[in-house]
């Protein structure tokens, strides 16, 4: 039997877990209560400690640490690159220096330490207005916004360090750009790359994308608008040309390759590269390849990889349950009504599958909020329609006090 380490804590490695343990044994470290309860081991025992046939590193931070690095070197099988591809994620004026060199199309953009260049260069830009923090940020460093006094403020207050610490002290300015976004998660061995089934992502807090941009509210795949011709554009136009960049810096990247693609009117550009699933991205990609995911990534680790990319005949649609005060202040400890022990819906829906984000367990034993983003309850289907009608069938009957949730997830689509 197979066995597998998921590396992480949030629903992204639920997923991971969830659907690595339809071929085999499945450890998480450290996961969560949620995980754990369907029936996942968790363990607080050091990913180096652990021993495996394939690890899986969910989270960007470990990565950029090294941890694939350290794994590599025990000759363990790991998907994910080593610290120099994590730079990739890592800084943001490093990729947008390694994609002006590798000649892929992104958005015009500058690099600032200081703030009389940036706010001079910020001047000549017009809106929508996009400010990048260059280090990990959760997801949460980066602003859009049609206001220059917004963009002007935002730039002072992160080159000072006000919002992000260390992380923010340079900042990268980019143009905005139009079109459908799209998350193509792109498995990579160090020769060939494979896309998978293209999802969309819901970013911002509040319905017809108002507020503040999060770690992501809700997702859906596949992205129909993402035609397979498409996706061929973006692996020829994009990918290919970051893979020759890899190979020509020596960089040995055997992992994810996450594109934050805008389809714009004069063609596909990448916003951003991630080196690791996405998330929620991951809760509807995951389900959607079940058994299957187990030898994809083991093929990653191993450097054995088909070219090309494996369709799905059915959808899935995942809307993300956050607490109070998301993202800025949320609130821990509110209790969650409508989950069994297991950490599935207590009344279960057929084809609704419930992932872990930020939750414990109380001293009674009952499940209580402990994280920003909450749950992610994931509809899959033989539609999108279908899919998300089970995905908002399950939400509706998860509470907690002050729960925030999209109620537009892949509604357009449809």
């Amino acid at each position: 039997m197979t066995s597998s380490v998921v590396v992480g804590s949030g629903a992204r490695e639920h997923a991971l877990a969830w659907a690595l343990a339809q071929s085999g044994g499945v450890v998480v470290t450290p996961g969560n209560a949620g995980i754990a309860a369907h029936g996942i081991s968790c363990v607080s025992v050091p990913a180096t400690e652990l021993e495996a046939d394939l690890f899986v590193i969910g989270p960007e931070q470990p990565l950029v640490d090294g941890l694939a690095d350290e794994l590599r070197a025990q000759g363990k099988t790991v998907v994910g690159p080593g610290a120099e591809g994590a730079r990739l994620e890592g800084s943001k004026a490093y990729m947008k220096e390694f994609l002006a060199s590798a000649g892929v199309p992104t958005a015009r953009f500058g690099v600032f330490h200081h703030e009389d260049e940036a706010l001079a260069f910020l001047s000549t830009m017009s809106p929508p207005y996009v400010i990048k923090t260059d280090g990990l940020a959760a997801g949460k460093g980066v602003l859009v916004t049609a206001y220059l006094a917004e963009a002007r403020r935002d730039v002072m207050e992160k080159l000072s360090g006000t919002s992000f610490g260390d992380a923010g002290t340079t900042v990268v300015i980019e143009e905005g750009l139009d079109g459908e976004e799209c998350s193509l998660t792109v498995l990579f061995d160090g020769t060939r790359a494979f896309a998978l089934a293209p999802a969309q992502d819901f970013k911002r807090v509040g319905d017809a994308n108002a507020g503040p941009n999060t770690g992501g509210m809700g997702a859906y795949a596949p992205m129909e608008v993402m035609t397979s011709e498409l996706v061929k554009e973006v692996m020829t136009s994009v990918v290919a040309p970051t893979v020759d960049e890899l190979h020509k810096r020596a960089i040995d990247f055997r992992g994810v390759l996450y594109a934050g693609v805008m389809l714009t009117s004069k063609g596909p550009k990448l916003l951003e590269y991630n080196v690791r699933f996405g998330d929620p991205e991951t809760e509807v990609i995951a389900p959607l390849y079940g058994a299957r995911l187990f030898d994809l990534l083991r093929a990653v680790g191993e450097g054995r990889l088909e070219k090309g990319a494996v369709g799905t005949s059915q959808y899935a649609v995942t809307v993300v349950l956050a607490a109070h005060g998301y993202p800025h202040h949320p609130r821990h400890g509110d209790m969650i009504f409508g989950l069994g022990r297991d950490g599935q819906l207590a009344q279960p829906v057929e084809g609704v599958t419930v992932y872990h984000a930020g939750t414990e367990l109380d001293e009674r034993g009952r499940f209580i909020t402990a994280g920003g983003r909450v749950l992610a309850l994931t509809g899959v289907a033989d539609s999108v329609r279908q899919a998300r009608e089970l995905a908002y069938e399950g939400a509706s009957l998860v509470t907690f006090e002050g729960r925030v949730m999209r109620n537009d997830i892949a509604l357009a689509v449809i």
